[in-house]
């Protein structure tokens, strides 16, 4: 069982398609490590019945032995995060509003992993309506940090994260509009991609403001990321801003000399950051430096208080509009976490005028940060400004000392790629003195997908942290 589980799935895509290993063995193994660790971390929730599941894994060994190969993903275990539509699986949005909604559809990108050949186990765990970075919802209750499940597993793409981590899971994905796939893989030692916005095509009622959030792999290895990122992405008709289509290959041996670097920090210390985790993700350009690249100190040089008043504005105003029919029921407002309601009374306050400044500001944002890169290769900071929390909290409520003023402010580290729509590889930073992981980010330019993953796996390849596993 454990050397199933411990496959990259990469190797266990091809141990499949080489009839090493068979699709019910595969998937009888994960069901068993599954029992075994999920009741002590809650990463997967609404998981099919195992006989449903192995019966869908005879079918995928009986079909590859009449010649039909679906994809890299034939036969695989795979669970959706809880805030994507799966076919048939309950899709709660963590939310009692949603504690009964079975879909009749996918999501595009889960048509996609279906197409590839993955089995659909069942979904894993987020924070309702994914706001905050913390899993945690009244219908299934919290994730844990497998390496401490007394923390957080951050959010919201927490139990991907934990399910990774845990290797419950061999490949997740994941989604990121405040840090929930770059948040959760730092704080579980796993890897998480953000694409440039429109990579991922998604389904939704509204298809043309809301570009903050996007859909984006996690794994335990680079090339598992890059993998489901090229099945995850490319332009369908039903989402307008969708990207055409191109190649995303990147180069798994990029070499790095040469390459600039340029880290932003705590931005002249404008962001407050949990004593050690600052100094852990400055230790980490080290590894920078040992590949050749330069390294140097970025200055600040935009207003990021008025950064992150855009940013409350924008969030504001697209989850208040997008709840706006749940919150005049007031049976489902009662049902709602107070931070949703703070958002979207924040929301309602806000004029068109109020909306076109803020955009306005994340323009002039992109702006500055087109002109870094016209001196910089990557940007690299923090992935959050805290260590994995407790489990039992809501949100930090101070950071360095600083009082956080909203629920999410401890995440500000995070908001900058998103406003100027920027791919960022997340990864792992190693583990500071109370034996917790923390992460950076690897930001790239407008775009610039593969050379991200080309710089991460670089990255990957000469540090060790990965290989560090938690303990059951």
């Amino acid at each position: 069982m454990q050397d199933i589980t411990a496959l990259s799935a990469l190797a266990l895509s091809a141990a499949i398609a080489e009839r090493r290993l068979t699709c019910r063995s595969v998937m009888a193994a994960y069901l068993d490590r599954i029992a075994a660790i999920n009741p002590r971390i809650n990463a997967i929730v609404s998981l099919r019945p195992a006989e449903e599941l192995l019966a869908e894994a005879d079918e995928a060994d009986r079909v590859l032995s009449a010649g039909e190969y679906r994809g890299w993903l034939h036969g695989i275990p795979f669970a959706i995060k809880d805030l994507s539509e799966a076919k048939g699986i309950l899709c709660s949005f963590g939310s009692a509003n949603y504690a009964d909604f079975v879909p009749d559809y996918d999501d595009i990108h889960v048509e996609r992993i279906r197409a590839a050949g993955a089995i659909i186990i069942g979904k894993t765990n987020a924070p309702e309506m994914g706001l905050g970075s913390h899993s945690y919802n009244p219908v299934f209750g919290v994730t844990r940090n497998p390496y401490d499940t007394t923390k957080s597993a951050g959010g919201s793409s927490g139990g991907a994260a934990a399910g990774l981590a845990a290797q419950i899971l061999p490949v997740a994905d994941g989604s990121d509009m405040m840090g929930s796939l770059r948040n959760p893989a730092g704080f579980n030692n796993v890897i998480g991609f953000r694409p440039s916005f429109g990579r991922i095509p998604s389904l939704g009622n509204e298809l043309f403001l809301g570009q903050l959030a996007v859909n984006g792999p996690m794994g335990r290895t680079v090339a598992d990321v890059a993998a489901l990122f090229a099945t995850q992405a490319g332009h369908d008709p039903r989402d307008p801003l969708s990207l055409t289509d191109e190649s995303l290959a990147y180069d798994p041996h990029r070499d790095l000399a040469g390459a600039r670097i340029g880290w932003l920090g705590d931005f002249g210390g404008y962001l407050p950051f949990e004593p050690g985790v600052l100094e852990l993700c400055r230790a980490s350009l080290e590894v920078f430096r040992g590949l050749g690249c330069t390294v140097e100190e970025v200055a600040p040089g935009f207003d990021m208080d008025r950064l992150w008043q855009t940013w409350r504005t924008l969030r504001h105003f697209l989850v208040a509009n997008g709840q706006a029919a749940d919150y005049a029921d007031p049976a489902k407002r009662a049902r709602m976490k107070p931070e949703m309601i703070w958002e979207i009374e924040n929301g309602q306050q806000l004029t068109a005028k109020d909306v076109y400044a803020a955009s306005l500001a994340r323009s002039d944002w992109h702006r500055y940060v087109a002109g870094l890169f016209e001196k910089y290769d990557f940007l690299i900071l923090p992935s959050a400004q805290v260590f994995p929390f407790d489990a039992g909290m809501d949100w930090p409520k101070t950071v360095g000392g600083r009082a956080m003023d909203t629920y999410h402010r401890w995440m500000e580290v995070v908001i900058g790629p998103t406003l100027a729509g920027l791919p960022v590889a997340a990864m792992p930073a190693g583990f500071g003195d109370n034996g917790l992981p923390a992460g950076i980010q690897i930001i790239g330019p407008v775009r610039a997908d593969r050379d991200v993953l080309s710089a991460a796996a670089a990255y990957e390849k000469a540090t060790d942290w990965l290989n560090r596993h938690p303990q059951f």
